[in-house]
């Protein structure tokens, strides 16, 4: 086992960040394609709207993976880690602006009263502001400006911005689904991984 996670260590240190970048954004066009051909279903606006939301949720979990992944198993993803959070972020963005644009057509006050009135859209609003500042300072200069222990304290707001996706998720389905479930119930594993001691 150790010599497969080395070899995968060893395979990783050689991909460029750029490369992840690339793969994760190839969903974008293709599925505005989709959307355009008819191929996400008889409400392509909404379709679209949570297909994006749903990509920036796994993206932010694949990123809280990278630690318990490297602190259990010995693999070393970190490298990838600041790439995933800003995709996760700019699906976010993606995701937003459909549903500014497209769904609500730029009606800014139905729109306010909608992140009053609906809780799964305010919890969701709450999500992105969370994930503003880190986005900002995801680059080497913010690491120096806030030292290397304040900006891996400013950066633990990932937990909350993850817990507020999946609460959205959670509270965006109707009835009893199972994926947004899953999702929720990985978060919190993934979450509860980081206080687990590791053995020596």
């Amino acid at each position: 086992m150790t010599r497969v996670i080395d070899a995968i260590n060893r395979g990783a240190r050689r991909v460029p960040t750029w490369v992840v970048y690339i793969l994760y954004m190839l969903p974008v066009p293709y599925l505005l394609y989709l959307a355009q051909t008819g191929g996400l279903g008889r409400e392509p606006i909404k379709a679209l709207e949570h297909e994006l939301g749903e990509i920036a949720l796994q993206l932010l979990i694949i990123g809280l993976c990278v630690t318990p992944l490297r602190r259990f198993t010995g693999l070393n993803l970190l490298k990838f880690r600041r790439a995933l959070g800003l995709l996760a972020f700019i699906y976010v963005v993606l995701h937003l602006t459909v549903w500014v644009v497209l769904d609500m057509s730029l009606l800014w006050g139905q729109m306010w009263a909608d992140i009053w009135k609906r809780p799964y859209i305010t919890v969701g609003m709450a999500g992105f502001l969370v994930l503003l500042p880190l986005a900002v300072t995801s680059n080497n200069a913010s690491v120096r400006r806030l030292g290397a222990a304040g900006w891996r304290q400013l950066h633990k707001l990932t937990y909350l911005a993850v817990v507020l996706g999946g609460i959205h998720y959670l509270w965006l389905a109707k009835g009893f689904q199972l994926e947004p479930i899953l999702y929720m119930a990985v978060i919190l594993a993934l979450l509860a991984l980081r206080v687990v001691p590791k053995r020596r």
